[in-house]
């Protein structure tokens, strides 16, 4: 099958994007072709896949995410914002309501971030805290700045849900070794967390937070919106950032602005940036992608973005 995509990013979580409305391609299909443009020795690469949906009586447009490994996700924040751009501008719209996999977000263009940046407010939630409906099974109904040790004895959890599930461990300097030793045992599905987790480690910046993330089906990547999210709310649950704070979180693909409310509820602002767009053949029975035809690049955009991206910041922060 040939498809037409857009190869776009939120905070550098990159992903081709496909306007899948009416396509009447089945999950099966869409899980093949998220692994296939996903490779990244393959001519597309990404993060995973995003795809642009038909609405509903309730969301204007919906959205859907597999990820590398053909699994897919309950929602990737920073994906949203890309989705969101696609469809408000399909549509002719300044603001709508998303249909994810198990929610509905809100969506709306928003004040530019920096010259030239395409900028989308996104507004999602309530978070989840009871461990019960993930299920991670420790014998409690929240895990709250706590070990978890299964994990580490000495590393402390809050668990959230966005409604992925994260396990958020605030940290002087980010160990990137130590951040996939634990993202691994999770991404293992051991009996006691049956449906895998995302896993972050959180330092505090002068001028915000740093997220360091080993990703549910993708292992490290540079950034992750519902991660980003995640940690803005269990700041607010371990007292670090009071609830109602607008704060920059960085991720070493960029800044997003960020604000968690006490009821669960998080705003994220950042860019929708797309860099290219092209056709490519996959072929369903061989799992490969091939014969990539560019058919238009966004100079402007990726320059944009990369003169506001400034300094990301390292595994410590800065």
């Amino acid at each position: 099958m040939r498809i037409a995509f857009t190869k776009c990013h939120g905070a550098g979580n990159d992903f081709p994007l496909v306007d899948a409305r009416g396509s009447g391609v089945g999950d099966r299909d869409w899980a093949v072709v998220a692994r296939a443009l996903s490779d990244r020795a393959g001519p597309v690469g990404g993060d995973g896949l995003l795809l642009l949906t038909d609405g509903d009586a309730e969301a204007a447009f919906g959205m859907r995410m597999f990820n590398p490994d053909g699994s897919e996700a309950e929602t990737c924040l920073n994906g949203l914002r890309c989705v969101a751009r696609a469809g408000l501008e399909a549509l002719g719209l300044t603001r709508a309501r998303v249909r994810l996999r198990t929610s509905l977000a809100e969506v709306a263009v928003d004040r530019a971030l920096a010259p030239g940046v395409y900028t989308v407010e996104e507004r999602a939630g309530p978070a989840g805290l009871d461990v019960r409906d993930w299920p991670m099974r420790l014998g409690t109904e929240r895990v709250i700045d706590a070990v978890v040790a299964p994990l580490s004895p000495h590393l402390r959890f809050t668990a959230v849900t966005m409604p992925n599930p994260h396990l958020i461990a605030f940290v002087d300097g980010v160990d990137e070794a130590e951040l996939v030793r634990v993202g691994l045992i999770c991404e293992a599905a051991p009996a006691w967390l049956p449906n895998r987790a995302n896993v972050s480690f959180v330092a505090r910046r002068a001028d915000g937070l740093f997220v360091r993330t080993h990703e549910r089906g993708a292992g490290l990547t540079d950034a992750c919106g519902s991660a980003v999210a995640s940690a803005v709310v269990a700041a607010g649950l371990t007292g670090r950032v009071a609830f109602g704070t607008a704060i920059t979180v960085w991720n070493r693909g960029g800044p997003v602005r960020a604000r968690a409310e006490a009821d669960g509820m998080v705003t994220l602002s950042g860019n929708a940036t797309n860099e290219w767009a092209g056709v490519v053949a996959v072929d369903l029975a061989t799992g490969r992608a091939g014969d990539l035809g560019v058919t238009a690049r966004f100079d402007a955009e990726v320059a944009a973005w990369a003169a506001a991206r400034g300094d990301p910041g390292g595994p410590q922060g800065r």
